[in-house]
């Protein structure tokens, strides 16, 4: 009996990882799926432990259980991998917010169900046995501290998210069959042998069978990993290479979004010659900053599996930028590395936008006054947030504003910069907004990029957005992002959210403090029920 607790602890947490990480992989990566995934586990395996206080518990019915899981768990995966064609999404483009509930809701009833139906029936054998209650619990949550150890232990090894849910069902069948607690049922072991030549067939060819589930949503697949921070896929067509994390895309070779930021940054300086890049490199910004003649350019990147597993695609001279002697690449936490000694005249974040609890650390007020710490006198932070050429919703307004407030809480002197990607420059001295001094600084260097040259820079510094777009963040009422308050993290929850329901998208949401909570009877009420 305390084999099947500790297995249903371990299947359960395990499992549990495993569903998640794909339902995240399905639903490109955005941290609001976690919250209602797990509302909706929770739902069905207190469904499952409902349904088995009306039954009677055998160790027949246990050992049924743990073999249907061995089969559930692998085939949810690749229900799941197959939501988006299943459900009839354009290829690229989000499921109807209802759709993507229905689906959550479907992927995870099943295994949900068992998971809650195999607790009862375990532990009311267990119980009768002369144990307590209390005694199943602890010795199923022991399980689930195991599978949770695992969980992080196949991250770190780097085993892909289908060999891991493979495993567990290997591990559940292996329960199943062992002999103790009574007889095995009639006709238990020809299923388990046949469950577990498929599961083995699926182990020794999951390589293959997990290309061929990705296949489904990425047709022209070059390569995909699972990594710790998420799944990296490439893709290739036409000479040009894509990446996704999560099946959002980060970025594709061919676009223009990495020399925007990395030469209008570097043009701030009259000669930066040590540079710092959180991020990004892999997109084209060590490139784009080595044209400007730099004696040295630190490279940090957090993801080893997508520096890995990029490179090999890239093409030739993104590839060369990172071999270059002037390059270093440093393969740890920007902030952990922002620790350590030594100034940098630039220092460019190139890290995905503060979409979640792990990214929206790059752009805090804590994190800016470390950046400062490394600058060297007068020398420059610059950072980029996605956003649009004319229309600024106020979720997306406010989202910007407060990362500027955040700057402006450590920088004397902040330029900001209108586009589909935001930039935001940060210095301790008086940032350069003459375009013909920049444009000149781009001759004298020699450096011929495909969009940023002088007379982009001068459309880019005297356009009616580059007065209005400042004054427009003045405007907008928002709190300092932090480390503790982590508002953009939400402010972005909400700018995704409003995908589905526009009319979030330009509502303008009070702010919520407990300094203002005690004048409005509103909030109070709101709280109450």
């Amino acid at each position: 009996m305390i084999a099947w607790l500790v297995a249903t602890g371990v299947v359960s947490m395990l499992g549990q990882v495993v569903l998640l990480r794909e339902l995240d992989v399905a639903f490109y990566g955005t941290e609001l799926i976690y919250v209602l995934a797990l509302g909706v586990w929770l739902f069905w395996t207190a469904t499952g432990a409902r349904l088995g206080r009306g039954s009677s518990a055998s160790p027949a019915g246990v050992r049924r259980l743990l073999l249907a899981l061995a089969w559930l768990l692998p085939l949810t995966v690749v229900f799941i991998r197959g939501l988006r064609p299943l459900f009839g999404a354009v290829p690229g483009a989000y499921l109807p917010f209802p759709r993507q509930i229905l689906a959550m809701v479907l992927s995870l009833a099943p295994v949900g169900i068992s998971l809650g139906l195999l607790f009862v029936w375990a532990a009311g054998l267990f119980v009768r046995q002369g144990r307590t209650l209390a005694v199943a619990y602890a010795v199923e949550s022991a399980g689930g501290v195991l599978g949770g150890a695992l969980a992080t232990v196949f991250l770190m090894v780097g085993l892909q998210n289908f060999t891991a849910g493979l495993l567990c069902a290997l591990g559940a069948l292996a329960v199943a069959v062992v002999p103790r607690g009574g007889k095995r049922p009639r006709g238990l072991g020809p299923a388990a042998g046949v469950t577990l030549v498929v599961l083995l067939a699926a182990v020794a060819g999951g390589s293959s069978l997990d290309r061929r589930l990705t296949t489904w949503t990425h047709p022209l697949l070059l390569e995909s990993k699972d990594s710790p921070y998420g799944r990296v896929t490439v893709t290739g067509s036409e000479g040009q290479v894509s990446v996704y994390e999560n099946d959002a895309l980060v970025f594709e070779s061919q676009g223009t979004q990495a020399e925007r930021l990395a030469h209008l940054a570097a043009l701030q300086r009259p000669h930066p010659q040590t540079m710092l890049v959180l991020g990004g490199g892999v997109e084209g910004l060590c490139r784009e900053l080595l044209l400007h003649h730099p004696q040295r350019i630190d490279y940090v990147e957090i993801n080893r599996v997508l520096l890995d597993l990029v490179s090999a695609h890239l093409p030739g001279d993104v590839a060369a930028s990172l071999h270059s002697p002037l390059v270093h690449v440093h393969l740890t936490d920007p902030r952990r590395f922002l620790d350590r000694p030594g100034r940098y005249d630039l220092i460019v974040v190139g890290m995905p936008e503060p979409g979640s609890g792990r990214t929206n650390r790059f752009y805090t007020r804590e994190f800016f006054s470390l950046c400062r710490r490394r600058l060297n006198p007068g020398g420059v932070l610059a950072l980029r947030l996605r956003g649009a050429e004319n229309l600024w919703t106020p979720q997306r307004s406010r989202r910007t504003a407060s990362v500027s407030r955040s700057l402006h809480a450590v920088f004397p002197d902040v330029v900001a910069l209108p586009g589909i990607a935001e930039l935001l420059f940060a210095s301790t001295a008086p940032l350069c907004r003459d375009p013909d001094t920049l444009a000149a600084r781009l001759v004298e260097r020699g450096i011929r990029a495909r969009l940023v040259i002088p007379a982009y820079i001068r459309y880019v510094y005297t356009n009616d957005r580059f007065l209005s777009f400042p004054q427009a963040l003045e405007r907008t009422k928002a709190p300092l992002n932090t480390d503790v308050r982590p508002i953009c993290y939400s402010y972005t929850l909400l700018v995704w959210l409003s995908k589905f329901f526009p009319v979030l998208a330009v509502l303008n949401l009070p702010e919520a403090s407990l300094r203002g909570m005690g004048r409005s009877p509103w909030t109070w009420l709101v709280l109450v029920v």
